[in-house]
């Protein structure tokens, strides 16, 4: 009996001594270097995580550490340079050597699923001894261990989505991890802000922690940019190895022979010595970080940008970057995501909207209601006006190239549906093929109606038809996406969602227009370059419409404003009608929601094929010009019905 109480003693004794004895002081760096393996499953560098892999990483991760007295660290980047990987060495070191109660954001609640199937589940997987002994296993019962919910010993890691206004105000934590913050909504179920909802979960906590990773997006609209300029705007400096001067590495020095990407080097801003890319682990290795901005807004925010010019050899290469700058070139939409994904830094629109005269004097001479050859798929955007349809169609072709098809506008008070109103002639459009020049008819893929103004009506309209061909869409200046996933608002008797109602999808009209506007300022090729490469991605073709189509098309620009503290760039009208323009943002989430974006050159042939076009773009403009040398091609004469004519000159 004796001996058993002296063993208890003994037990007790130590276990008290366990519990007073001081943790052993561990930076996040080191505890990474010690603990953290890499999965397979999710890397492509499996094995220990070794620092020098990725040395721009370590003055973050000790930002982040528990002795470090930094709360917030925004880090605007370029893609592959290990970011998230170190977030994910973050999660690891709480759940193992500071527990404390952590969120992970997601832009959206599906996304953070998929972290934690797909990421974090890998990290707890492969480091079983580590994490073995403070995290259940999923399988086991009540281990508090679920996808959007890891708990263990001291604390607790909660998952959720930007789009989640009551995932974010869940509970309090001390540790907030905001992941891609341009991918959030800007306003999150009419709460405001989810980075400000999130940052309230920190305010009783004295020694909080936060970290933002992001690739940012446009400028007046990024929130990393914006982050990144209230704090000391830090950069990465690499010595030159032939004269040794510290500089950061920018784009403009980057160099490589016409055509041949495979010739870039980097060009020292002092020596204009070349330098091989061979030397970028020893230059990484010798770098520091250093503020470019004298006053932060608090000595308690770190910011950093990093372009993808620093990842590591074996990852992204500077041939590659050249690679794909030569393949955006004179493609507004490749080239603002290589601005945005391989520089890290945000896409300037230039100036503002494009002046109409511009448009209206680059009108082209297709005949109306007919689908010129190139557009193989016709999307319309209906905008619903007090007394009237207005009906936009577009045709969509390779690389985004469209064409205006059709403009009508249905007279008639759009309050209630009846069997002679503006809602009969609109379904008789959506029912109707268009004549294509090959002689085809193609009928209108997808038809998208705002339901901003008498919405019920709109509702009662789209239940009409299978979603397949018809919806109801709404605009939003707080999404970032250019079309969103739908939501219910058809209730049943017991008020609960009915799963045949009518859906909305939301559009994001801000990165739509700023995408419309780039696209509409792009100039047309003309002889050889035409022949040789077509028109650019994105190219709007007009026909022969007045003055008053191209003023609606150009009728908003974007203006400061301090909205919350924070200055954001809002699209306002400069003049009162703007329908052209809505019922364009209308086609061209359609066409993304269609798929317009994703097809690949296999369905683009096959699309094609359908309408009866079977070569080439290329070749079809050199057709065109060879026809009027030779005998005209016999078109069939096909009578085009038409309710009410539009913008015809």
């Amino acid at each position: 009996m004796s001996n058993t109480l002296a063993s208890l003693e003994g037990a007790y004794a130590e276990g008290f001594s366990q519990g007073i004895r001081p943790t052993k002081a561990l930076s996040l760096s080191v505890w990474s270097e010690q603990h953290r393996r890499l999965s397979s499953k999710a890397s492509a560098e499996p094995g220990r995580w070794r620092n020098s892999r990725t040395p721009y990483l370590v003055e973050i991760m000790d930002c982040l550490s528990e002795e470090s007295r930094i709360h917030e660290i925004y880090f605007m980047k370029g893609a592959q340079v290990g970011a998230t990987e170190l977030g994910l060495n973050w999660i690891g070191y709480t759940i193992h050597h500071a527990p404390s109660a952590m969120m992970m954001v997601q832009p959206t609640v599906d996304m953070a699923k998929r972290a934690s199937k797909q990421r974090l589940d890998p990290l707890l997987e492969d480091n079983k001894e580590v994490f073995g002994e403070v995290i259940e296993s999923a399988r086991s019962r009540d281990s508090g261990n679920t996808i959007l919910s890891k708990e263990f010993k001291g604390g607790i890691l909660i998952l959720t989505g930007a789009n989640s206004a009551a995932g974010l105000r869940s509970m309090p934590v001390k540790k907030l991890f905001l992941d891609e913050t341009d991918a959030y909504p800007e306003n999150v179920d009419e709460e405001g802000s989810p980075v400000d909802l999130a940052k309230a979960r920190q305010r009783t906590y004295a020694r909080r922690k936060l970290f933002a990773p992001s690739t940012p997006t446009i400028h007046g609209h990024s929130v990393i940019e914006r982050e990144f300029e209230r704090g000391d705007m830090r950069r990465y400096f690499v010595p030159c190895p032939h004269c040794s001067e510290m500089q950061y590495l920018e784009w403009k020095q980057l160099k490589w022979e016409p055509s041949r990407p495979e010739t870039a080097e980097y060009e020292c801003i002092k020596c204009s010595a070349l330098i091989s890319e061979i030397e970028k682990t020893n230059m990484l290795a010798l770098g520091q970080w250093r503020p470019t901005k004298p006053v932060a807004v608090s000595p308690k925010i770190r910011s950093y940008h990093l372009s993808s010019l620093y990842s590591p050899l074996g990852w992204y290469s500077w041939r590659q970057a050249a690679s794909d700058w030569e393949a955006a070139k004179g493609d507004q939409n490749k080239l603002r995501t290589f601005i945005n994904t391989v520089l890290g830094e945000t896409w300037r629109e230039k100036g503002e909207a494009p002046k109409w005269e511009m448009l209206y004097r680059r009108r082209e001479r297709y005949k109306f209601g007919v689908v010129p050859n190139g557009a193989v798929l016709l999307t319309c955007g209906v905008d619903v006006q007090k007394d009237r349809l207005e009906c936009l169609v577009l045709g969509w072709g390779r690389g985004q190239e469209n064409w205006v098809v059709d403009h009508k506008v249905f007279v008639g008070e759009t309050e209630t549906i009846s069997p002679e109103g503006p809602w009969a002639k609109l379904a008789e459009l959506i029912g109707e093929e268009y004549l294509h020049e090959t002689g085809q008819r193609i009928p209108i893929r997808m038809t998208g109606i705002d339901s901003g103004y008498n919405t019920q009506a709109v509702y009662k309209f789209v239940r009409k038809f299978s979603p397949n061909r018809v919806i109801a869409t709404k605009g939003s200046e707080n999404q970032n996406l250019t079309i969103g996933m739908p939501s219910i608002v058809d209730l049943n008797y017991k008020g609960q969602r009915s799963a045949r109602g009518a859906r909305v999808y939301p559009i994001g009209i801000s990165i739509i227009k700023h995408e419309l506007f780039g696209w509409f300022k792009q100039e047309a090729p003309i002889g050889e370059d035409l022949e040789k490469f077509g028109y650019p991605a994105g190219f709007c073709h007009f026909p022969q419409y007045n003055e008053e189509f191209f003023k609606q098309i150009c009728s908003e620009q974007t203006v400061p404003r301090i909205v919350r503290g924070y200055r954001k760039y809002i699209w306002e009208k400069t003049r009162e009608r703007n329908e052209v323009l809505d019922m364009y943002v209308i086609n061209r989430a359609i066409a993304a929601l269609i798929g317009v974006d994703r097809y690949s050159t296999t369905q683009w042939q096959r699309a094609e094929s359908a309408v009866g076009v079977t070569a080439p773009l290329t070749e079809i403009k050199e057709l065109s010009v060879e026809k009027t040398a030779g005998a005209k091609r016999q078109r069939p004469k096909v009578k085009i019905k038409r309710k009410s004519s539009g913008f015809f000159s």
